[in-house]
This record gives C-alpha cells, structure tokens and sequence, in this order.
C-alpha cells in the first residue's frame, strides 16, 4: 500500500505540473478551447488515442468480454476499431477546413456555423449534456480501480478523482489536457504492452490450445455468435451494430474537435496515422477477458458488500492476479491514467460548449451587442469554470450509489448523442449547402428511434430477437435509419433547388 500511495502520489504532482504549465501557455478562452491550432500532428494523435481509449477499453470492456466472449470481442474490438478509425479518417479533413474557416471551437459550434442557425447550435449545445453518462462512467471506472489500489472508500475514491482532474483543467483548459495526456497516453503504450505480453505468459503456462480452454469452460465463449449471451446473442448485435457505433462514436464531443487542433490537412493525415497504430493497440487490451478465465477464481469477481458478480471488476483481479504487487501498483496507477486521459478531455469539451454553445446563445441579442467580442469570451471562460465545478459534484453524487453496469449507462447517453451528431456532420461534409429543417429533423429521429427501442423496445417488439438492452443496438438502427433517409433527402432537395446546389 506504501508504494501504491507513493507513485499515485508522485503521478498526481506531475500531472498537476503539467497543468500548471498548461494555465501558463492559456490565454482566453479560445486557448482553453483548441489551444492555438497547430499543435505537433504526432502529440494529438497519442492524446486522441489516449483520449478515445478510456476506462471503458482499459477498465470496463474486458468485462464484458468475459461475459459474451468473442461476440463481445468482435462488437468491441475488431468492428469498432476498423470502423472509427475509417469515420474518423472520413471526417476529420474537411470537418478541420471548414472549422478553421469559420473559427469554429466545438462541434455544435461547427454545426451552428455551418448551417448558419443559432438555434441548431444551441439544440446541439444541450444535446451534448449527455455526454455528462459518460462522465459519470469515467469516474467509476477510476473509483473502481482506486478503491483496489489504495485501499480506500468509494467516498474518498471519488472526492480525489473530481478534485484533482477537474483543478488541473480548471486551470489549464485544452492546453492541460494536451500535456497531461501526452504522459498518460505514453505510459499507456508501456502498460498495454505489458498486459498483452502477459496474456502470452498465460497461454504459455496453459498447456494446449487456449481456444480449446475457453471452449470447455463454455464453448459459447469462442462461438462466433453466444446464443447465451445477454447484450451480444445475435449476428446484428455482434457484427452489423459494432461497425455502426464504431462509426458514430467519432462523433463525440471531445473526439473530432481534436482535428481543430493542427493547422493543414498535411498534419491531419499525420496524426491519423499516428493515431491508427496506437488506438489499435489500446483495442487489443479487450482480449484479458478470454485469459481472465484461465487464472481469475470466480469468487474474485463477486463483490463482498453485495454478493453479485461484478464483471467491471475483470481486468482488476486479472492484474492482480498475474502481476507481482509491485509491477499491479504500477500497472494500476496507469489505468486510472487511461480514465483521467478521457476524463479531462471529457470535462473541457463539455465545459466549453455548455459556456460557449449554451450560455452565450441563450443570452439576449441587446446583451452580447453591449459586449466586444473579447469580453464576451472572457465571460464565456467564467462560465466554463462554473459548469466543471457543477459537473464534478453531480458526477460525485451519481456515483456514491453507482448504477449497476456502468458501461451500459455510459454508453446509453453518448450512443444517443453521437447517432444524432453524425446526422448534421455528414450531411455538411457531404453537400455544399443543406436545409437546417432537414439536418435537424435527421437528428431527432435518431434520438426518438434510439431512446424509443433502448427503454421500449421489447414491449414493442416482443418477438424480436434484437437485444434492445445493449445501447449499441439501439442506436446502430437509429444511425442506419436517419443517416440515409437524410443523405437521401438532401441529395434530392440539392438536384431540384438551385438555392442548395
């Protein structure tokens, strides 16, 4: 426990030094935002993979593919993983271009911009406060894995975690996020390189085929699809929903602004390759949940207060049990990096766009002409401010009584809100010019669809056999109804309306 305290505590007074350089070099809100647009491509592609791949691949997933076995692996791992990279390398050139042309500094700001609609901005500024469910998974995940480590409450777990990620991007904005996720992706790289060399050490110590292992502790496991499964029991949920949502997701707030961060299209395609080899790395990490059965007692998994089975406590008991104490202390300490990597980016994106996309629009028209525009984002800065602060205790009452799979909480939210996203970002990538009616009434069909099946589905359809409790499925049919209805839609309106052409 000494040495636990010991690196948790030399990790917390880098990382604050590092925001502390970041409030140096932060100089209005603009900064706090994107930093000054033309950061090394090769920096934010480590911070976006850094970013991207959070408590839930590090924390959270391999649970679930200890549960679902390779229909989980394939869902999570491999069609999430071709599918973002592809979406993102489709987005990020021209989402960067027209950004920059319009000084564009969050994604419902683009989206404002674009369409030319303060209104859209302002729907999409509060659409984006769903992304505060995966917020409240970020801070779980890290209270999970802290309670372990450290050897302290729930209570406690929590209070540090909001405190110390919310003061050093309090202070230090994008510019924090960017240097403390440089030392936290980079850490990252070392520790998954290590926890995937020892998933070869177990193989090795298990004589005889590992697939052959898995299939006699149950052969669904390895079955390419588990008819058992609860979340992943059928081919759509497994392979047609797990390349949709791996797509949509790069629609989240702090993920494709990071394209707004480099200054040409030359450092876009740098920092995807970049990007690319690390993220898949990080991806691979689901596959501790097959070895997890080979060397984690199943009375690990059960939670003392309780009795139930916690599949998020997977990855824990596996590290701890491969590991020599010292070498889980170290390993552990990076994994609540991994989660405060995500975390930070999380808390700026949302701040800014609360501060920026919400209050600003909300104001009266009389009020913003009274201030110049360096005043109005200044105030914008104090506002962001007010809302991490507001952020961090709402996150910290959640989670004093956690809901009961916090991957499917968080996933609920920010599924919902990426399927209604990619509907207007496609759209202004794709057409020169698109009715705002259009794009907005895409967006909302996505939401009505994806709420509608995930808490009424079954009652709706019940002799389907689609998983409606698994957030992916639902917004996998949301995207692939309302995306090309509307693509559909505006080709049409963009051939018989010159205005549009």
């Amino acid at each position: 426990m000494t040495l636990a305290w010991s690196l948790f505590i030399a990790y917390l007074f880098g990382t604050a030094w590092l925001g502390w350089l970041g409030f140096r070099k932060t100089t209005g809100f603009g900064s706090f935002a994107v930093g000054d647009r033309a950061m090394n491509p090769v920096v934010v592609g480590i911070i976006l993979a850094a970013s991207v791949s959070s408590a839930s691949t590090f924390i959270i997933n391999p649970g679930f593919i200890f549960v679902d076995g390779f229909s989980a692996y394939f869902h999570f791992v491999i069609a999430v993983a071709v599918s973002f990279i592809a979406m993102l390398a489709v987005l990020s050139f021209r989402f960067r271009r027209i950004g920059a042309e319009h000084g564009a500094l969050t994604i419902p700001d683009w989206i404002g911009k674009r369409y030319e609609s303060r209104s859209f901005a302002l729907f999409f500024s509060l659409l984006n406060l769903l992304s505060f469910a995966f917020i409240v998974l970020l801070v779980g995940g890290i209270s999970i894995v802290m309670q372990s480590l450290l050897g302290v409450s729930n209570t406690t777990a929590l209070a540090i975690t909001l405190i110390f990620v919310t003061g050093y991007v309090f202070i230090g904005g994008t510019y924090a996020h960017v240097l403390t996720n440089l030392l936290q992706g980079s850490l990252m790289i070392v520790v998954t390189l290590l926890v995937l060399a020892s998933c070869v050490w177990v193989a090795y110590q298990n004589p005889g085929s590992t697939i052959e292992a898995l299939r006699a502790i149950d052969a669904n496991l390895v079955a390419p699809i588990n008819a058992n499964g609860k979340l992943f029991n059928d081919a759509f949920s497994i392979y047609v929903a797990g390349f949709v949502v791996g797509a949509i997701i790069v629609c989240q707030p702090h993920i494709l602004t990071k394209a707004l961060y480099v200054k040409d299209d030359r450092a876009v395609k740098q920092y995807l390759i970049v990007f690319a080899i690390v993220f898949v790395l990080f991806q691979l990490l689901g596959t501790v949940g097959f070895f997890a059965h080979l060397v984690v007692p199943g009375e690990a998994l059960v939670d003392a207060a309780t009795g139930q089975f916690r599949q998020d406590l997977v990855m824990t008991m596996y590290l701890k049990t491969v590991f020599p104490e010292a070498m889980f202390t170290l390993v552990s300490i990076v994994l609540l990096a991994a989660a405060m990597s995500t975390l930070d980016g999380l808390l700026v994106s949302i701040s800014t766009i609360t501060a920026n996309d919400l209050v600003l629009n909300v104001m009266g028209r009389r009020r913003r002409e009274r201030l110049s525009e360096a005043q109005q984002m200044a105030f914008a800065l104090k506002v962001s401010h007010i809302v991490l602060v507001v952020i961090a205790v709402a996150a910290f009452l959640i989670n004093l009584q956690p809901p009961k799979l916090l991957g499917i909480f968080g996933q609920t939210g920010v599924y919902g809100l990426t399927a209604a996203t990619a509907v207007p970002l496609l759209l202004g990538i794709a057409f020169k010019r698109v009715p705002v009616s259009l794009a907005c009434s895409g967006s909302v069909v996505a939401l009505i669809i994806h709420f509608g099946l995930f808490f009424n589905g079954e009652s709706m359809f019940p002799d389907s056999r689609l998983t409606f409790a698994n957030p992916g499925v639902t917004a996998a049919i949301a995207a692939m109804i309302a995306i090309p209805l509307t693509m559909l839609a505006a080709a049409i309106v963009a051939k018989r309306s010159p205005r549009f052409s």
